[in-house]
């Protein structure tokens, strides 16, 4: 796909950003759309938002479980960019407006002490580069109707990215096994779903390690402070106006998001 249809592609979704109105899925119109066009339309977003100041955070991988990558059809995750202002501290109502159809996962945040440059990261070399984790819930969204998404779609959407809410108590690496931290999801405080960290690809640290030599193979980096959410624990859950989600990570304590009434 040529430059300028990918750039127009991002305009729309981006236009869906402002108005609140998702899009068809661009498959729909364009079905020779590849996974390389995914990642153009996702950087010509970016692009807009850095010319609009916003700022690199973090990244985020998706499509981490193997139930998820056969939904798809794919064999891999995909990955997309976190910018300031999709993140929410705990203290403050997250305005559900913001959002058009929002779903809530969580995750364990790995916040880096050193910049990743794949390709070539080992699982070692990633595990040394994480400073400290905390328990975090991710606001996925699509402005695609209906979430009626393939991968391509997801991909162009930035990965269906939409805001962060990070726990506050920061845990070493060293102390805890990333692989096997459990999960407890409660909304409005019933117990919905659970999970263990492993889900994401067996360990949140291969899906750091995967997110660096893939970003590096599009000639990116990880920079020391970036936030890298690697892949839901439990299956995502749609969110309502007033919701009150809370995840309770093993050993690492709890995160919790409060929404605003009002319409999504």
């Amino acid at each position: 796909m040529k430059t300028p249809e990918c750039v127009q592609m991002a305009e729309g979704l981006l236009k869906a950003y402002r108005t609140g109105q998702p899009i068809a899925p661009l498959t729909d119109r364009y079905p020779e759309l590849t996974i390389a066009d995914g990642y153009a339309i996702q950087q010509a977003q970016v692009a807009t938002w850095r010319a609009e100041g916003r700022l690199i955070k973090g990244r985020k991988v998706g499509l981490t479980s193997a139930a998820m990558q056969r939904q798809m059809g794919v064999a891999r995750p995909d990955f997309g960019v976190l910018h300031d202002r999709m993140f929410y501290a705990e203290s403050e109502v997250v305005p559900i407006s913001a959002f058009i159809q929002p779903r809530v996962e969580p995750e364990v945040a790995l916040v880096l002490g050193r910049g990743l440059t794949g390709p070539g990261v080992t699982i070692a070399d990633a595990l040394a580069a994480v400073d400290f984790v905390l328990p975090a819930l991710e606001i996925i969204d699509s402005r695609i109707e209906d979430w009626r998404i393939g991968i391509v779609d997801t991909i162009a959407d930035n990965a269906s990215s939409g805001g962060v809410v990070l726990g506050a108590h920061p845990i070493g690496p060293a102390a805890v096994d990333l692989r096997l931290l459990g999960c407890n999801l409660f909304g409005n405080g019933e117990l919905v779903a659970t999970g263990a960290s492993g889900a994401a690809l067996g360990s949140p640290v291969v899906s750091l390690a995967w997110l660096a030599n893939t970003i590096g193979e599009h000639g990116d980096c990880l920079e020391a402070g970036d936030i890298v959410l690697p892949g839901s624990v439990t299956a995502a859950q749609p969110v309502q106006s007033g919701d009150v989600w809370t995840a309770h990570l093993a050993e690492l304590g709890t995160v919790t998001a409060r929404f605003s009434t009002g319409a999504a």
